[in-house]
């Protein structure tokens, strides 16, 4: 029996296909598997079309078998088989796929109609079997023939072919284990446990049964009874043949034939939620590309989901073989949280399954993917508002970070799934609920910030707002007033903070006011920002305060919020906030200042470092000097 050469270029080639294509050892089963399914769909073709084969669909099935003792796995089918010349081609010339020229085939005779689907292009997956077996055999017969061949191999040194004896048409694909080694468990491929979870991880779809002997134990009565007289019972060991995949996907099956509750269900289990999602949905695409998809929108964030180690992606599956247990490149970062599937034979697929060449259809699907999650969010938004308060408590930060990622080119996208603390009706709105609430006069849309809704609603800023009767938004968390930047306005109404210097609230008579104090308190102002040493670039009479002596604006595209947030990343050169130092005219305090200014310089620069210690401390910001200020206000209780 001489042994022949693999037709391929040489060793070298057969050693890429098992070390460098495949990055996951474990990935053999599924191609093995994949392999099977396709020799049973070839059969279950021919049964359809040319109606000689005496079987349905319910006959086939893919049989695991594990004999540690021996170390031999095998995958057996009862599919079409192979011819000794099939052998020859598909075996003995790595990269050629039998499956790849049948799919063409059928391609040709315009039967992709039929309820068949083969996902072999490239005829390398029977190879990665070398990855864990030192040698592979491959017992076969075809459909139709009397004839059985058995295939051998250990490697890249070439092959037998054999006449051999097998009962009925299929494969058996027959893998001797390696040998364990101090750095590879080999051994763990022959272990009931390990190989149902391979099963269940890559193939629990595929549409046949893959059943497997698995051991069983029931208790039974024996002769013998213990010192009360009951019988004792021991433990008795049973072989029984199960099926372990669950062939027909839950996202391939109808509405009616599966309910709301039952795909919540599924996404409980899969993906290891405690709580039922916000939204499921359901996508059957059939156009440029065919597929399906169940997709979930969570109600709670993951521990980790803001943290550089979450990855994002849909689990990936072409005809019911997993592909990719999370494929990034269907959802866009902002939609990072949705979980669930996509399948497709549509795909194009690279040489070993694992990864995905970067083509239109994915394209297509990930377009449309976004699209249809951005219209469900719309829904849950308008028909759910206290489901999407619950989404948006969860994930509203991940669609802020999208308006403000790749310099705001999504913002037309999310900017209607937005939504901030209102401080009239002390709950979340849209921008647009707020936009269609502001009286004519209105001008801008304000907001306030602060770490609370309660210290943003109290603060100084706030008073002119609050008593023109306007609504102002709350912006409690680090990135809202990035956002409102680079939003500019909503519906030609532009953001303004009531922390800016002028909100341009005043009538014609108030402004001529203020402009004239200004005036006659020039002096005095000069001598404040003189007497602050450059922390202040401007000192004015305030438009705003009502019943505050003192508050901090800011001028210029750094606000004091962006300031803080600034301050909390490390290096050395932060952004630093244009302050302007506002003193309220009709207040005692300024008052004191104007008198101290006028008979004693030295207690007037006193009062000066009070005032603006208090308009730091009512900012949030940080006093430079604690000790000074505390000794500044013991020494005027003196």
């Amino acid at each position: 029996m001489a042994k022949k050469q693999f037709k391929a270029e040489s060793k070298k080639m057969l050693d890429l296909m098992i070390h460098s294509v495949y990055t996951h050892k474990e990935i053999f089963l599924r191609e093995i598997i994949s392999n099977a399914s396709d020799a049973l769909d070839k059969l279950c073709y021919r049964s359809l079309t040319e109606n000689d084969t005496g079987l349905s669909r319910g006959d086939f099935f893919i049989k695991i078998t594990a004999d540690k003792e021996k170390r031999l796995l095998t995958v057996s089918d009862n599919g079409i088989g192979m011819t000794q010349e099939e052998l020859e081609s598909n075996l003995g010339v790595i990269a050629r796929s039998g499956s790849s020229g049948f799919k063409d085939a059928i391609e040709e005779e315009k039967a992709k109609e039929s309820d068949i689907n083969i996902i072999g292009r490239f005829g390398v997956g029977f190879y990665s079997a070398f990855m864990v077996s030192e040698e592979v055999s491959v017992l076969t017969r075809a459909f139709g023939s009397d004839k059985a061949y058995l295939w051998q191999s250990r490697g890249a040194d070439g092959y037998t072919v054999t006449e051999a004896q097998r009962g009925e048409a299929g494969t058996d694909v027959i893998m001797k284990i390696k040998a364990d080694t101090p750095d590879e468990k080999y051994g763990e491929f022959l272990e009931t446990y390990r190989l149902r979870q391979l099963i269940k991880k890559y193939s629990d779809y595929i549409r046949y049964p893959i059943k497997m002997d698995i051991e069983k134990y029931d208790t039974v009565e024996t002769d013998e009874t213990d010192e009360d007289g009951k019988k004792k019972t021991k433990s008795e060991k049973r072989i029984e043949e199960e099926t372990i995949n669950s062939m027909v996907p839950i996202w391939q099956r109808t509405k009616a034939e599966v309910s709301d509750e039952e795909c919540i269900a599924y996404y409980r289990e899969k993906f290891y939620d405690h709580e039922d999602p916000v939204k499921v949905i359901r996508i059957s695409a059939e156009g440029k590309v065919v597929y399906k998809a169940m997709l979930f929108i969570p109600a709670v964030a993951p521990y980790d989901f803001y943290t550089k180690d979450f990855q994002k992606g849909l689990q990936l599956y072409s005809n019911g073989v997993l592909i990719m247990e999370k494929c990034e490149d269907l959802l866009p970062d902002y939609f990072r949280f949705v979980r669930g599937v996509v399948d497709s034979a549509d795909i194009s697929l690279n040489i070993s399954r694992e990864l995905l060449q970067h083509d239109r259809q994915l394209k297509v699907i990930a377009g449309y993917l976004e699209k249809r999650i951005k219209e469900e969010l719309v829904k849950l938004k308008d028909n759910e508002p206290e489901k999407y308060e619950k989404f948006w408590s969860a994930f509203g930060r991940q669609l802020k970070y999208g308006i403000l990622s790749d310099f705001g080119m999504h913002k037309d996208k999310l900017i209607d799934l937005l939504l901030f603390h209102s401080c009239e009706l002390d709950k979340p709105i849209t921008l647009k609920a707020y936009r269609d609430a502001m009286p004519e006069s209105q001008k801008y849309i304000y907001y306030a910030c602060g770490e609370t809704v309660k210290r943003a609603v109290s603060i100084p800023q706030a008073e002119q707002v609050k008593d023109k009767g306007f609504d102002m938004l709350c912006f409690v968390n680090e990135e809202d007033e990035f956002v409102a930047r680079m939003l500019g306005a909503f519906e030609e109404k532009e953001f303004r903070s009531v922390n800016e210097a002028d909100l341009e609230l005043e009538s014609d008579d108030e402004k001529s006011g203020i402009e004239q104090q200004e005036k006659d308190s020039a002096e005095l102002l000069d001598f404040v920002k003189e007497t602050l040493h450059g922390a202040v670039s401007a000192v004015k009479l305030s438009r705003k305060l009502k019943t505050y002596a003192v508050c901090l604006s800011s001028e210029g595209p750094v606000s004091l919020e962006m300031e803080k947030y600034f301050n909390t990343i490390p290096g050395e050169e932060k952004p630093k906030a244009s302050r302007v130092l506002e003193l309220n005219a009709a207040h005692p305090n300024f008052e004191a200042l104007k008198n101290a200014f006028a008979a004693d310089r030295e207690r007037a620069e006193k009062y000066v470092e009070i005032l603006y210690n208090q308009a730091l401390l009512i900012a949030g910001l940080p006093i430079e000097d604690p000790g000074r200020y505390a000794e500044l206000i013991g020494s005027l209780i003196q």
